[in-house]
């Protein structure tokens, strides 16, 4: 379960944490500062749950208005998903809204890999360089079909899994 965290803006009030939607609708309703008056505005923080969720939590930039459309994504998105709007949002720098945007429109190109050089093997070995033969695979320079590959693709590590991945 994703655990957040209400900080009020003002310094007169204390916050809460919370899990769901409901929790901080019933929370912050009644929630009032030292001198009685209404607090209305709180940073969202991120304080406990999956690590592959914190870093959703951030590369969407998470607040006030849209932390319940998070909160229902860290339960209906499957690693793939949430892995997709990191990249894309995080890394990369396309935008996502809530309710308009799903995860699947982004063309993103991603292989579990642990180097550029991996990557330019399995390469060789689909054949996306063409017909090579397996007797000839051994003298070819991997470290420089990986240099290549880097000009079109970027390294990342996601909840301790290292991805290659190239954004269309």
């Amino acid at each position: 379960m994703t655990t957040l965290f209400a900080q009020p803006y003002d310094i007169c009030a204390n916050g809460f944490y919370f899990e769901t939607a409901e929790q901080y609708e019933e929370k912050a309703k009644n929630l009032t500062n030292d001198y009685g008056d209404l607090v209305e505005e709180f940073e969202i923080q991120f304080i406990d749950g999956d690590s592959i969720d914190c870093k959703l939590f951030f590369a969407l930039n998470i607040h006030q208005g849209n932390f319940a459309d998070f909160l229902d994504c860290v339960d209906e998105w499957d690693i793939d998903e949430k892995i997709k709007v990191i990249l894309a949002v995080g890394e990369c720098g396309y935008s996502f809204t809530f309710g308009k945007d799903t995860p699947d429109q982004y063309d993103l190109d991603l292989y579990e890999m642990d180097s550029m050089r991996d990557l330019a093997m399995e390469f060789v070995e689909q054949g996306l360089f063409g017909d090579i033969p397996a007797n000839i695979q051994n003298y070819l320079d991997y470290n420089a079909i990986a240099y290549d590959l880097g000009m079109d693709y970027s390294e990342t590590t996601i909840d301790g899994t290292r991805y290659i991945y190239r954004m269309a």
